[in-house]
């Protein structure tokens, strides 16, 4: 059976180019769905879902944005107008997957629309920046991001065949088979964050839950990573987290590489699902550099290291492990239900072991106290004597979340 896909594009700019991308969707096998996401010009192919629709769709009609056309005016009602008649096509079953392509300002319009869909739902954006950093398009979304190399100016043998490649990938995407299945019964899927620092005990874990029959996606604790962890719980994929790795937060506090924005660590504890928490990567900012093994001078006198020769890890002072521990305390008052915080006493991640280059036992001893002091009473205190790592560490976290899971289902 054929699928349908949606084409977003500025008809008045990229009429050729997006009625182009109809016709190859088409030479697949699937059907195209040409939504006109332009404001001003005139449409210079015929759209199936016109820009009157499109605006009106947003909350506006197309008359009033054109009184004083601006793109700060347009674009969130016209990404709003393009969201609302996808999810309502998606609702019936009538598209299955999406497909745009654009400059910077098409870039933003298309992926804007895209980050309000499902995790799953195909999403592919051919833009002109692709080759750039692109992770304000991209965010915590699956959207494929697909180089144009050349400006989206005008039909030529390198652009057909961009934007054939294009087509060929939504429309293999949107026929594959595999579905994500929510998993909240008896069996959640589980969510864990994970450090390189700590990978050996994230591997454990894994083990440990197949055995027991339970599938866990892995987050890198990046920043991205947390921030989508928490969004597939919000969306009902993930019903149980061992968030293993804490390093977003402190990153968050002191303008690291890796932090976690202002929200991060609520998510599990507002909706009620089982968690069980570990430190892993608490006590480290990491910053990039630009230049190798340039060091910024300000942090020169503290325990620090080069990750790579591009990033910079410095350990947190005792002071500093204190408002990291506070904040910690502070998102998991949220927590409304029963709860588990695990302490390895002897390091939070393999870069602050004894003998490693951040080992500062008086630092991790003021985040454990402060913890220990102030966490909310429904959370379970459970400290170890041993590293994050270690095999017995990991089989209990493994062990407490699944009989928090347990106790959830009796």
């Amino acid at each position: 059976m054929s699928k349908t896909i949606a084409i977003l594009a500025t008809l008045d700019t990229k009429g050729p180019e997006g009625g182009y991308l109809r016709e190859q969707i088409q030479e697949c096998g699937d059907k195209a769905l040409l939504i006109d996401t332009g404001v001003v010009g005139t449409p210079s192919v015929k759209a199936d879902i016109t820009r009157e629709e499109v605006a009106e769709a947003g909350g506006t009609p197309l008359s009033e944005l054109l009184k004083d056309p601006t793109q700060d005016k347009a674009h969130p009602v016209i990404s709003a107008g393009a969201s609302s008649i996808l999810k309502k096509l998606m609702d019936k079953d009538k598209v299955h997957g999406v497909v745009s392509l654009g400059g910077t300002q098409g870039t933003s319009l298309g992926t804007r629309v895209m980050q309000t869909l499902p995790y799953g739902f195909p999403k592919v954006m051919v833009s002109t920046v692709a080759s750039g950093n692109v992770s304000s398009f991209v965010d915590i979304k699956d959207i494929t991001m697909m180089f144009s190399v050349g400006d989206i100016l005008g039909l030529n043998p390198v652009m057909r065949k961009i934007l054939a490649n294009a087509a060929g990938a939504v429309c293999g995407m949107a026929n594959v088979k595999v579905k994500i299945e929510s998993r909240t019964g008896d069996k959640p899927l589980i969510g864990m964050t994970n450090i390189g620092l700590a990978t050996r005990g994230t591997i454990k874990a894994l083990e440990l839950f197949k055995e027991k029959g339970y599938d866990v996606i892995v987050f890198h604790a990046v920043g991205s990573g947390g921030r989508a962890m928490e969004q597939m719980m919000k969306d009902g994929i993930i019903g149980a987290v061992l968030d293993y790795a804490l390093v977003e937060i402190p990153n968050e506090i002191y303008g690291g590489l890796n932090a976690g924005g202002p929200d991060r660590l609520k998510t599990a504890g507002q909706l009620g699902i089982p968690q069980v928490i570990c430190p892993a990567g608490v006590e480290h900012i990491g910053l990039i550099l630009s230049e190798a093994h340039k060091g910024p001078k300000e942090h020169l006198h503290r325990k620090y290291y080069y990750h790579s020769p591009i990033i910079f890890v410095y350990r947190l002072d005792k002071d500093e492990m204190i408002v990291t521990a506070k904040e910690v305390v502070d998102r998991l008052k949220h927590t409304k239900d029963e709860a588990i915080f695990m302490i390895p006493r002897k390091g939070f991640d393999r870069s602050c072991y004894e003998g490693s280059p951040l080992y500062d036992p008086e630092g991790d001893e003021a985040f454990i106290n402060y913890v220990k002091e102030n966490l909310p009473k429904n959370f379970q205190i459970i400290e170890l004597e041993n590293k994050v790592e270690d095999p017995e560490f990991v089989e209990q976290a493994v062990n407490n979340l699944i009989d928090l899971i347990e106790k959830r289902k009796s």
